[in-house]
């Protein structure tokens, strides 16, 4: 099964990846770890990422298909695309891809939220250093042991662009440039919706119930 999780930033899409990829060994393609993971490869692909971003210049849409051409090309039981696409025309290039590869998307995933939360949300996060896990000030607090509950490790950063001003900027693009592209999936037959901003496993069980139908 692959699918793509869509909605605005910090509407939770790596935490439920996360949960997908241990509860259906679903592989998670993030395009900020991909380039990460990329650069220190010593790939001719990845030498390709290093010199684009050592430039200081923006990765194109033709070099991250082709390290998503290259996690296809590994095998799996199927993909989580968290992240991209971001634009109509990178669906386009996504979708011929997988049609080239013999690939289908199953099922897109638009997690949906409402702004003042999501920002009173964001606002109070913190993620672990070590995993990834991520907790709220208010919802989930860091244990009182200062302990991350899944990894043990004692390191939890809050992204420097986790304020209200830098989230309304991030929110625009997103509707600018992203949010059309739950028209474009809906026409295709292949968008289920869930609330976003419900507990983590409740959205967890709707987007298990979405894919399941």
């Amino acid at each position: 099964m692959n699918i793509i999780l869509l909605g605005p930033p910090g509407a939770g899409k790596g935490t439920q990846a996360r949960i997908l990829v241990d509860g259906r060994g679903l592989v998670q393609l993030s395009t900020g770890d991909m380039l990460r993971d990329a650069k220190d490869s010593g790939t001719e692909m990845g030498n390709r990422v290093a010199a684009v971003m050592a430039s200081g210049q923006l990765v194109t849409d033709e070099i991250v298909i082709g390290l998503i051409r290259e996690k296809l090309e590994g095998g799996g039981t199927g993909f989580i695309f968290d992240g991209f696409p971001r634009t109509l025309p990178q669906a386009d290039a996504l979708g011929q891809l997988m049609d080239e590869m013999g690939q289908t998307l199953d099922c897109v995933i638009e997690m949906q939220v409402d702004d003042e939360a999501l920002v009173a949300r964001i606002i109070a996060r913190s993620t672990c250093g070590g995993c990834g896990e991520v907790y709220n000030d208010e919802t989930k607090p860091i244990p009182a042991d200062g302990k991350c509950v899944k990894c043990g490790a004692s390191d939890f950063k809050r992204r420097a662009d986790d304020n209200a001003e830098s989230l309304k900027t991030r929110l625009l693009a997103y509707y600018k440039q992203t949010s059309p592209l739950i028209g474009y999936y809906y026409a295709k037959g292949l968008l289920k919706s869930v609330n976003g901003l419900g507990e983590i496993d409740d959205i967890s069980t709707n987007i298990a119930v979405a894919l399941d139908s």
